[in-house]
C-alpha cells in the first residue's frame, strides 16, 4: 500500500509540473495540493524510505503552488506555501527569494532584507536577490526619508 501511494505520489507531482509548464495553473494548483496531501499521509506512517515523499519534491510542490496564487495576488496564501517550502527544505533558495518579493511589495522591507540576505548566504550568485536587496534598502531609506520630512 505504501510503496503504491508513493508511486501515485510520484505521478502526481509529475502531471502538477506539467501543467505548471504549460501554464495551466488551475490544474497545477489542484494537483500540487493533492501530492502535498499525499505527502502528508505518507509521512503519518513510518514509511519506508523509498515511499516517501523527498524533502526536495515537497519543498518545490509548496514554492510553485505559491507562485499560482502569487500570480493570483493572493499573497499571504503565497507567504504561506513558501513559508512551508523554507520550513522542509530550509536550503531552498527560490521560497526564501519568493517571499521576500512580496514582502517588499506590501512593503515590510525589514523582512524583505532578511530573506534577500538569506537567498545571497545560501546562493551568493543570486543575482536577482542581489538586485532586490538593494533596491530593498534604497527605498526603506526613501521610505524613512519621508517619514522624517513628514514629521517636521
Amino acid at each position: 500500500m505504501e510503496g503504491q501511494q508513493g508511486q501515485e505520489s510520484h505521478a502526481t507531482l509529475a502531471l502538477a509540473h506539467a501543467h505548471f509548464k504549460k501554464g495551466e495553473y488551475t490544474e497545477a494548483e489542484a494537483q500540487y495540493s493533492v501530492y502535498i496531501r499525499q505527502c502528508a499521509y505518507l509521512a503519518s506512517f513510518r514509511a519506508n524510505p523509498g515511499s516517501k515523499c523527498s524533502p526536495e519534491d515537497l519543498a518545490t510542490a509548496y514554492n510553485n503552488r505559491g507562485q499560482i496564487k502569487y500570480f493570483r495576488v493572493d499573497f499571504y496564501e503565497a507567504m504561506d506555501d513558501y513559508t512551508s517550502a523554507i520550513e522542509v527544505q530550509p536550503n531552498f533558495e527560490v521560497p526564501y527569494y519568493n517571499r521576500g518579493l512580496i514582502l517588499y511589495r506590501l512593503g515590510y522591507f525589514d523582512d524583505a532584507l532578511e530573506d534577500f540576505k538569506k537567498v545571497l548566504d545560501i546562493n551568493p550568485g543570486f543575482q536577482d536577490a542581489a538586485l532586490s536587496l538593494k533596491q530593498t534598502i534604497l527605498d526603506k531609506e526613501e521610505k524613512q526619508r519621508r517619514n522624517i520630512e513628514n514629521n517636521y
